[in-house]
């Protein structure tokens, strides 16, 4: 919903670690380790060290920050990396929750944990195709000036609302079935949102 809006913001606060910390690494090696970071906070909030995976699901998101913007900074943008970017995202979108839900081990939580995947797969060709289409039609990242590989149509849950949601999950654990709910329930608004935007547009 906002990401948009911060994209400039968290361009400008990055900048400094993409030049000068972080200019010998190629942003492809940037987004593996930001991938492995978060195989290791799902396995930390797996063995229920919620903290630990707190603090690692941040390093997560901020590497993954990271990479795109040393690319841009750099010159060193390619498809390849834009793609691999979205598919590990992916895999710890899932991941995540689904360690949460292991680790707690409850039928109410698995429940809710597999009404929260359906809506990211459903959410997930929502955008996805939209944005392949926008792209086919010239109308994608390059023609509107975004930062980012391909056009990410907007929705009531985008990239900060997920940080945000995962945040809570590992801070309140014990709230971890209406968290699942209230997430799912919004992605899936999310969906519909950018259905109807097909609908009037396409």
């Amino acid at each position: 919903m906002i990401d948009k809006v911060l994209r400039y913001p968290k361009e400008v606060t990055l900048k400094p670690i993409a030049l000068r910390v972080l200019r010998p690494f190629h942003p492809t090696l940037i987004t593996v380790i930001a991938f492995g970071v978060g195989i290791a906070a799902a396995v930390a909030v797996w063995q229920q060290a919620y903290l630990i995976g707190l603090g690692l699901w941040f390093l997560n998101r901020i590497l993954d920050g990271l990479d795109g913007t040393v690319a841009r900074l750099h010159n060193k943008q390619s498809d390849f990396g834009g793609y691999l970017d979205i598919v590990l995202d992916t895999v710890i979108y899932a991941l995540i929750p689904t360690a949460l839900a292991v680790g707690i081990h409850s039928t109410d939580v698995y429940l809710s944990l597999i009404f929260l995947l359906g809506s990211f797969y459903i959410n997930g060709a929502s955008w996805m195709y939209l944005s392949a289409l926008l792209e086919k039609r010239q109308s994608g990242a390059s023609a509107q000036g975004e930062m980012t590989t391909v056009t990410m149509p907007s929705g009531l849950i985008e990239g900060t609302e997920t940080i945000i949601f995962f945040s809570l999950f590992l801070l309140f654990p014990n709230l971890l079935t209406i968290l699942f709910v209230v997430m799912g329930v919004l992605v899936y608004i999310s969906a519909m949102q950018r259905l109807v935007w097909a609908v009037r547009h396409l």
